[in-house]
């Protein structure tokens, strides 16, 4: 899920791989482990504890068609991918959000969303992974691109109103025919093996992973990351995309460790369910 308080991105510099200072990444003292793991962040951050919290378990028997429900659209500017990372908690690759250069539009918002960060959730296994559950299945990956309304002062006036962010997540799955567009972010694997290393990511348009039916469930929730901020509209694609066995374990290969630190297997970095309480889950008729 997306991290709303690291999701500032830093700028690329040079063409080798390198590593952002200690002191910045561990502003946030938050995990997935038993010590500081989704049970806990509520004790530092209470939104965690909120009645809008993401991800959620969709029934789809339970969803409402609505016919006022439009398509959506994305227009990215693959020069505006700047920098792929490894923050110790995910993988993020970072966009220049200064203006409307790669926008999110259509679909349940009102307005035109800024394209700021890509972010992967995976499991250590390929039946887990996911954080949103469709209809009792959990899948072995979610990728959230994470846009915000430029209506607000900036990104982080943004996360302050109920409207101020869109993610749009794409689920993965294991399959016999992976889609070759993954092999673009997964060959930077190597680059980024340890935490804080980050590396230049250019000419990158994140609309290839989108899967051929554009089809979605819609609802108000949270970023799925500490502090757990309820301004997203999330719009969650049905149907998954296809990343091989390999693929998964070119993921799983990340340590959530420093150079220098014991190797840790960067996995499972998804927060269990929350509960729906109100809400309603929309889709569109078609």
């Amino acid at each position: 899920m997306a991290l709303a308080g690291d999701g500032r991105g830093h700028p690329a510099g040079g063409a080798a791989a390198r590593t952002v200072p200690s002191e910045i990444m561990s502003l946030q003292p938050w995990g997935y482990l038993k010590d500081n793991g989704p049970d806990r962040w509520h004790e530092t951050y209470p939104m965690a504890k909120g009645n809008n919290q993401s991800p959620v378990a969709i029934l789809t028997k339970d969803v409402y068609k609505d016919p006022a429900l439009l398509p959506w659209f994305t227009g990215y500017d693959p020069g505006a991918a700047k920098t792929i990372m490894n923050t110790g908690k995910t993988c993020r690759v970072t966009f220049d959000d200064t203006f409307d250069r790669s926008v999110l539009r259509g679909g349940p918002l009102q307005g035109t969303y800024r394209l700021r960060q890509l972010l992967i959730h995976w499991g250590s296994t390929d039946d887990k992974g996911s954080e949103h559950v469709i209809d009792a299945t959990r899948h072995a990956g979610e990728i959230h691109l994470v846009h915000w309304y430029p209506k607000y002062s900036n990104y982080a006036d943004s996360l302050r109103k109920t409207d101020g962010v869109a993610i749009l997540a794409i689920l993965l799955k294991v399959g016999k025919d992976p889609k070759p567009e993954m092999k673009r972010i997964l060959e930077e694997m190597e680059a980024i093996k340890t935490k804080g290393k980050e590396v230049p990511f250019q000419n990158f348009d994140p609309s290839i992973l989108f899967p051929q039916n554009r089809s979605y469930f819609t609802y108000q929730g949270s970023f799925t990351t500490p502090p757990c901020d309820e301004c997203v509209t999330w719009i969650i694609l049905k149907e998954p995309i296809t990343v091989s066995v390999d693929q998964m374990e070119k993921l799983r290969s990340l340590s959530s460790n420093a150079a220098g630190d014991p190797y840790c297997a960067l996995v499972d970095n998804w927060r269990p369910l929350q509960p729906l309480n109100n809400r309603m889950v929309r889709s569109p008729c078609q």
